[in-house]
């Protein structure tokens, strides 16, 4: 059967009703309890813990109960808490954002490149849109500044010809992120701001995912020369990454591709040669007709879980 001789002996045995837990002979008497937190009470006492009081009364020559026992007596009358005042976070509201065309959502970080000598960083601004997942401006200084990262953001929205009431625009919660500077842009600009939560690392993936690509790059040093020839790398690689780099997270398109809006053209001829390829030798197509990546579809920043369901169901 699968099971011990006791545990099957054992179940056989009808099992009655569990009665209330009997006293201990040797547990303190109501009289005994309401003396011991008597003693608790007592000015001299009132704030010290039972470990202290208990070696007190031992050394006047007293014995109530042992340590372990005065714990269990505060805690039937509820006197057991955490008296210092603690921390209260509030509760931060969780950022969904949803982009289903270039230039309404961006996201934007600041990450570091080393130096040529341990301790010197660059400081590498980047702004990404989330559907396309292109680059749509960086640039890199010597340090992170509210009025560069204003200056930067200007020239971002010139080049693309962003205007007002169109754009969201994400980052996390740097120095130069929240700045007066910054925001009053943004403000004055018509864009509409978003941050992460603080101490939430998973509410800017697409920024962190384009910085993580950056720096596993073949390519990429261990340390530049100088702030030109860290300079002269990111021209390469930005121009790579938005004209040559296919992404999986866009049907394996490139970013500039699905941002000038010819994605749906490249699915449709990539269809046709997978079309030609099964008339050609349908038996090398078990599953029937290929298909292409599919096009690029919205793209979510903490997708709410009512449309997770419904996208599993």
């Amino acid at each position: 059967m699968g099971v011990s001789r006791a545990t099957f002996y054992r179940e056989r045995k009808p099992k009655g009703p569990s009665g209330p837990r009997p006293t201990p002979k040797r547990a303190l008497s109501d009289e005994e309890r309401q003396a011991v937190l008597a003693v608790f009470h007592r000015e001299e006492f009132v704030d010290r813990p039972p470990a202290t009081i208990h070696a007190t009364l031992v050394d006047r020559g007293i014995y109530l109960c042992s340590t372990r026992t005065m714990y269990r007596i505060l805690d039937a009358a509820q006197e057991v808490k955490e008296r210092r005042k603690q921390a209260t976070h509030p509760v931060y509201v969780k950022p969904e954002l949803c982009a289903v065309a270039p230039n309404q959502v961006w996201s934007w970080d600041i990450t570091d490149l080393k130096g040529p000598v341990r301790g010197s960083r660059y400081k590498l601004y980047v702004t990404i849109d989330l559907f396309s997942r292109l680059v749509v401006g960086w640039t890199l200084q010597y340090k992170e500044d509210e009025e560069i990262a204003k200056e930067f953001h200007r020239q971002n929205y010139i080049r693309h010809g962003i205007r007002p009431g169109e754009l969201i625009q994400h980052s996390d919660n740097g120095p130069a992120m929240i700045s007066n500077t910054v925001n009053q842009l943004l403000i004055d600009l018509g864009v509409t701001r978003s941050r992460s939560r603080p101490h939430v690392s998973d509410d800017n993936p697409y920024s962190e995912s384009q910085f993580k690509t950056l720096k596993y790059c073949p390519w990429f040093p261990e340390r530049f020369g100088s702030i030109e020839d860290a300079r002269s790398f990111c021209r390469r690689y930005f121009h790579w990454y938005n004209h040559t780099h296919r992404h999986s997270g866009i049907g394996m398109m490139t970013p500039a591709s699905v941002h000038e809006g010819r994605a749906e053209a490249i699915y449709e001829a990539r269809q046709g040669v997978l079309d030609l390829a099964y008339q050609d030798h349908p038996e090398r197509f078990p599953k029937g007709r290929p298909k292409p990546p599919a096009l690029p579809g919205p793209a979510w920043i903490n997708r709410p879980a009512s449309l997770e369901k419904e996208k599993i169901a």
